[in-house]
């Protein structure tokens, strides 16, 4: 079976999508919808967990997206996790099952699923990066047996924000993980814990020598949980990140996502701590 990396490489530019077909999409809040897609011909997507896509669609323009699925759970389909900011995410929520997008990739640096292995694990999310964050946590709960303890804290907004509440409600019923969530602005139906992501950390006691931090969210929640995560003892090559940033080509070569000398399309978008800290411009 070919990879669509295969085809795009045979493909006379590095630029040319490829067109997949959309074969559901599930509402999840008021501003984010959930993207089933199908490549054409049995493609396979053959993505690791962290990099993204170059979506595109006719007429409107190209962006890059995180891949919301995990490899594990890839069959013949990959998930999108899409919120509607712009032009052309405007345009892929007014699309209907059976449209066509165009579609390039996967590109940039993935999470180290490889470093994880039979390690405690701490997973961040602040608000949309719980989406890139749930293709890992399937990775891990799949292969459940090669990985330590998994703590997965949440933040969001407000509870109506919460994305795959199905989901979050399932691992909150697993004894081999810990969800925790909080959400900065409550409403009458939430009765969980209420602030900032930072207060999760309470409740966790990771053996600093073998555990490995991952964190997914704004970059204005990085400085405060990485200040947490050191004061645990986490090492800095223990802390990963993950940068979204201008990402046009996806290959280097525009300079769009340039952070000082670092291409993050292409080295990143997942980055240690200690790869990234004196980058002035990173945190």
């Amino acid at each position: 079976m070919k990879t669509l990396t295969e085809v795009v490489t045979k493909s006379p530019s590095i630029y040319q999508p490829v067109p997949a077909r959309i074969v559901s999409i599930e509402e999840l809040t008021e501003t984010e919808k959930l993207f089933t897609v199908a490549l054409p011909g049995g493609l396979s997507l053959h993505h690791s967990p962290g990099q993204f896509l170059q979506i595109s669609v006719l007429g409107i323009g190209e962006a890059p997206i995180s891949i919301s699925s995990s490899p594990s759970r890839s069959y013949g389909t990959f998930e999108l996790c899409v919120r509607r900011v712009g032009d052309l995410t405007t345009a892929l929520h007014n699309l209907k099952r059976g449209d066509i997008i165009g579609v390039r990739g996967p590109f940039g640096r993935g999470f180290p699923v490889g470093r994880l292995r039979g390690k405690d694990l701490i997973f961040v999310a602040g608000g949309l990066g719980l989406a890139p964050l749930r293709s890992l946590i399937y990775e891990v709960l799949d292969q459940r047996g090669n990985y330590g303890q998994l703590s997965v804290l949440y933040g969001s907004r407000c509870p109506s924000d919460l994305l795959f509440k199905d989901e979050l409600a399932e691992w909150e019923k697993r004894d081999d993980m810990t969800l925790s969530i909080t959400v900065d602005h409550p409403d009458e139906t939430w009765f969980g814990e209420v602030g900032l992501v930072l207060n999760l950390f309470d409740d966790i006691y990771p053996n600093p020598r073998n555990a490995v931090a991952v964190v997914v969210g704004p970059p204005v929640m990085y400085p405060s949980v990485i200040e947490r995560l050191l004061s645990l003892q986490i090492p800095e090559g223990s802390i990963w990140l993950s940068f979204e940033r201008r990402m046009k080509c996806g290959v280097g070569r525009c300079g769009h996502c340039q952070l000082n000398h670092i291409y993050t399309c292409r080295e990143g978008p997942s980055f240690s701590y200690s790869e990234i800290k004196d980058l002035e411009e990173a945190l």
